[in-house]
């Protein structure tokens, strides 16, 4: 393929805009997708120089600032205006162009962020005019413990450990599967605490690109890239509440490291900001994985973890809560949802009753209630909930087994053993089989330990805090 071929394809099927100036500013390559970024015509900014098309940059390039310092501009957020006022908002990324060691030039790789742009504006405005308070415009009321159903040991702990902590300003972190009702203990924490009637703000760290997670968490100042006029972010209309971020996780290491700060410091600088601002948050992080797994994955800050852990609570999966647990919650949306359906005298068939009772719910109790709403919609003038109501998957899995044997192996190498075979036969998924596993290997160190759990950490090569919080995860008696 010939160069001008390649030029040629670069410009019109790369999504991101690029441009590539020499180290006088001149425009050697600028693609289509860059063109329509900043509403102009290639024609217009080729083999020009950089300033004559954007004179808005003119101080503010970020292409003229690597060939400065020789140093690359990483997702860079930048609003400028073409030379017909168009208002132009990027996130860029800029390396300097080096031939025998010589900056020769530069080429910036840049993304439309507008329409987010305006998204996060949208959010961030709603927050300032109604006060940061969030939850308390909502339609529906918060949930409070009461509305936490559950009589199992597992259950009862967990609600009894957050009341306590409730009574306190400390930061919780809340662990545990999707659908077992993390973010209702959240909002119990919230409305049984002195906070209740203080903002209580959610945000799921993944709902939005990690680049316009920092702005939207401490807002904006003056003349920073999200707009003219200062915005204040989810801490600051939180101050005084409780700010809850979900999926914890999904922030960038490099975020993780001032929010970090902001939490030991009690404050925090706008985006773009010079001046820090004091706040009084308490803060709720929520994962739906092992956060130790997340930090040796390089996910999690550790030093993050250990500031939010300063209560850790453990929302049980409903397999592990019983099957008089199961009963209970399948007793209580049977009724609930009847009432809202108008229906009554609804009940289970025998082998719907056998299924619900032995399923492995990877759903917990969100997929419960949802499995028996969807029953219930579909028994038309029928009061019996039968098992072909169920969805196809979950009668596909009708077989699944909850428990394992190990005693055949109990004398025998770990390494001769078909985990795949056993895994199979015994039609259980690979993260029950992982957890006994684990499980057994934790108990067999206690054991030699003489129940020590600082050296059974150390045979174990973790710390004793991981050690202890999967003791706690699987519930494991010393």
């Amino acid at each position: 393929m010939k160069k001008k071929e390649l030029l040629e394809l670069i410009n019109k099927s790369i999504d991101e805009g690029i441009h590539v100036v020499d180290k006088e500013g001149k425009t050697l390559l600028y693609n289509e997708t860059m063109a329509n970024l900043e509403g102009l015509e290639v024609e217009e900014v080729m083999d020009k120089n950089l300033f004559e098309v954007l004179p808005s940059l003119e101080g503010e390039s970020t292409l003229m600032k690597v060939i400065e310092t020789d140093a690359p501009i990483l997702r860079n957020p930048q609003i400028y205006f073409n030379e017909y006022g168009k208002g132009i908002n990027t996130i860029n990324s800029t390396w300097p162009i080096k031939s025998n060691g010589e900056i020769i030039g530069a080429v910036e790789v840049a993304r439309d962020i507008t329409k987010i742009k305006k998204m996060i504006e949208e959010i961030l405005s709603y927050g300032a005019n109604t006060n940061g308070k969030y939850e308390e415009n909502r339609e529906f009321e918060m949930f409070v413990f009461d509305d936490i159903i559950g009589k199992s040991p597992q259950i009862l702990n967990a609600k009894e450990l957050a009341k306590m902590v409730s009574q306190t300003d400390s930061n919780v972190f809340i662990i545990g599967e999707s659908g077992t009702g993390k973010e209702m203990f959240a909002q119990s924490i919230h409305k049984y605490s002195d906070r209740e009637n203080k903002p209580y703000i959610v945000e799921n760290c993944a709902a939005l690109p990690a680049t316009l997670l920092e702005s939207l968490l401490f807002g904006t100042t003056k003349g920073a890239f999200t707009g003219a006029i200062d915005r204040p972010g989810l801490f600051q209309q939180a101050d005084g509440g409780t700010l809850v971020l979900d999926e914890i996780n999904s922030m960038p290491l490099s975020l993780q490291a001032k929010f970090l700060r902001a939490i030991q410091e009690k404050r925090f600088r706008p985006v773009g900001g010079e001046k820090e601002t004091k706040v009084d948050v308490r803060l709720i992080a929520i994962t739906n994985e092992d956060p130790l797994k997340l930090i040796e994955e390089e996910k999690l800050r550790e030093d993050l973890f250990f500031r939010l852990s300063v209560v850790n609570l453990f929302v049980p999966p409903l397999r592990d809560r019983g099957k008089d647990e199961i009963k209970l919650l399948t007793d209580y949306f049977i009724e609930k949802i009847s009432k809202e359906m108008g229906k009554t005298g609804i009940r289970l068939s025998e082998k719907a009753k056998e299924f619900i009772y032995e399923y492995h719910w990877p759903g917990n109790v969100r997929e419960l209630a949802n499995v028996i709403e969807g029953a219930i919609n579909l028994l038309g003038n029928e009061q019996e909930i039968t098992l072909d109501l169920f969805p196809y998957y979950l009668r596909k899995n009708n077989q699944i087994k909850q428990t394992l044997d190990f005693s055949e192996y109990s004398n025998t190498n770990i390494d001769s053993i078909d985990h795949y075979k056993f895994i199979k036969e015994e039609a259980i998924s690979l993260s029950q089989y992982l957890e006994r596993i684990e499980k057994d290997i934790i108990k067999r160190a206690l054991q030699d330990e003489d129940e020590n759990i600082s050296q059974a950490a150390k045979v174990l090569k973790l710390t004793r805090q991981g050690l202890q919080y999967k003791i706690n995860k699987l519930r494991l008696r010393v």
